[in-house]
């Protein structure tokens, strides 16, 4: 007799997390010849690997793979701690380009019938975060049948922007969407 046992299968997806390849400097580098470019941008030729090992001490720098499917592979003379340090630099300020141009959407919610101190407890928060150089978006949502007073909120939403127009600039005009309105702020350049 079956009592209806089951087997619970489980798939586990093991994720490889990979460290970024480094050059192969100096003794690392697997090819026999390769076309050197000196530490100041001039083609040295092609050389043998230990020729170019030579003329890299004898420069004071290392030899670094910049090319490894080029045929001949292409390395270069130069100091690799300067060019790792110059290669996370880069990376550090594009990430920081990156995070700056998003930009972040803080939402106050407003209503129809708000008081005088919940609305400026609203505005001075929006205002705080419009200085910081957040975007604002302030709604409505209609309750019951104030849906049929659209223009008790759009009131509210304008006055909201004329405490705020100081630093900030309308980028949406009032709108419906479903059972709400809204409407969206800029801070000002």
């Amino acid at each position: 007799m079956n009592t209806g046992s089951f087997c619970i299968h489980f798939s586990m997806e093991v994720l490889f997390i990979t460290k970024e390849r480094e050059n192969p400097i100096n003794e690392g580098i697997r090819a026999q010849e390769m076309m050197v470019i000196g530490p100041n941008g001039e083609q040295l030729g092609v050389k043998s690997k230990q020729d170019a090992l030579t003329l890299a001490r004898y420069a004071g720098f290392d030899l670094v793979l910049m090319s490894e499917n080029a045929n001949p592979p292409v390395c270069k003379i130069m100091d690799y701690n300067r060019f790792r340090y110059e290669k996370k630099k880069k990376a550090k300020d594009a990430l920081k380009k990156q995070r700056e141009a998003i930009v972040e959407t803080k939402e106050f919610r407003l209503s129809t019938t708000i008081d005088v101190h919940d609305f400026n407890t609203r505005v001075k928060n929006a205002r705080k975060n419009l200085e910081k150089g957040a975007k604002i978006k302030a709604s409505i949502r209609f309750k019951g049948r104030q849906i049929s007073h659209p223009e008790l909120a759009k009131d509210v939403l304008l006055r909201f922007s004329n405490e705020l127009s100081d630093i900030a600039e309308i980028e949406t005009e009032p709108k419906m969407e479903g059972r709400s309105m809204y409407m969206q702020l800029t801070p000002k350049k």
